[in-house]
């Protein structure tokens, strides 16, 4: 059994709920449970890529301190990237427990909190642990508060051992019929490649720069007629494989001209000039669409290895190869 314990609190010397996590983990690792922890203060610049952690966990625990309101920032920023990045799937299969000390008002309130993330989440409740702790003195000199601690330990692993089920919760049901967050629609092993992507401060900032540049040349730029403008334009036709019931527009840069590639249901149109509001705009060089065109690469494949810069609907993105087959001529 794998155990994961992810820590929102501060750290410091006096905070009770790493002393209540200390001794859970104490006596989950004598019931022979593989626990593995995570501070979230410690790894506060990789938050975002925490959530593949959760691969091989039966079970978690989320621990935090209420030192004056809610569960705090780096707590908030992990449940925030399970959100957008977690494998759902995974998640609905993961206990979790949660550990909510206070030193001041609004640790029940807090402990809830974590259970309702956690079950709008998709994942399974264990009975959580929490407690107004003044100081931390208070908790190793009582002996029945160990014996709490000790006892809801033992039942989260009973918990988890016998994968006890529960009644659905009314929140799920609510998330499944309003859907209100827009997915991307990717694969796990991009859903992972884009989470170390966010997380890395120099990629990000360069990104914004790329687009701000596509952004301004889109902007500045006037359609052009002369005697290329028909270049790609056959290829594309050719190569068309209508999507019912699907409709988008492209604005593909190709050096310093842009073909606007409009699709709507079965109909097909391509021109060169200056998009209006496209879903997505593409920049790439003659070489990269060359390479494209003759069935060498596919979309998604040169905008994963960065040949080509993009910026609008990831999922609209990915249909440009259902869209357009393109016959290899090796």
């Amino acid at each position: 059994m794998n155990i994961n314990i992810y820590y929102g609190g501060r750290g410091i010397i006096d905070d009770p709920t790493s002393y209540v996590i200390n001794k859970m983990q104490e006596i989950l690792e004598e019931l022979r449970v593989n626990v593995t922890r995570y501070n979230l203060y410690e790894n506060k610049n990789t938050i975002i890529t925490l959530p593949q952690t959760l691969k091989d966990a039966d079970g978690i625990i989320l621990a935090t301190t209420v030192e004056w309101y809610g569960i705090g920032g780096f707590m908030q920023q992990f449940l925030d990237a399970c959100w957008l990045y977690g494998d759902k799937e995974k998640i609905a299969k993961i206990y979790m427990c949660p550990v909510v000390m206070s030193t001041t008002y609004g640790e029940q309130e807090a402990k809830l909190s974590l259970s309702t993330s956690w079950e709008i989440l998709g994942g399974l409740p264990c009975s959580g642990l929490c407690g107004y702790i003044e100081n931390t003195v208070v908790l190793e000199m009582n002996e029945e508060y160990l014996r709490i601690i000790e006892k809801k330990a033992e039942n989260m692993y009973r918990t988890i051992n016998q994968r006890m089920a529960s009644f659905p919760a009314s929140n799920q049901v609510v998330k499944q019929k309003i859907n209100v967050p827009q997915t991307l629609d990717l694969t796990p092993q991009e859903t992972e490649q884009l989470s170390q992507y966010v997380s890395d401060d120099t990629y990000v900032q360069r990104q914004k720069e790329d687009i701000q540049e596509l952004a301004s040349l889109f902007r500045g730029m006037m359609s052009e007629n002369n005697s290329s403008d028909e270049e790609y334009i056959g290829i594309l036709k050719k190569a068309f494989k209508p999507q019912p019931g699907f409709d988008a527009e492209y604005a593909v840069m190709i050096e310093k001209k842009i073909l606007v590639v409009s699709v709507k249901g079965l109909q097909l149109e391509c021109h060169y000039g200056t998009p209006e509001q496209p879903d997505v705009e593409v920049q790439l060089s003659h070489d990269a669409m060359d390479d494209i065109v003759s069935g060498r690469m596919t979309f998604q494949r040169a905008f994963m290895s960065g040949a080509m810069k993009t910026k609008g609907d990831f999922r609209i993105l990915r249909t440009l190869d259902q869209l357009f087959v393109f016959t290899s001529q090796a």
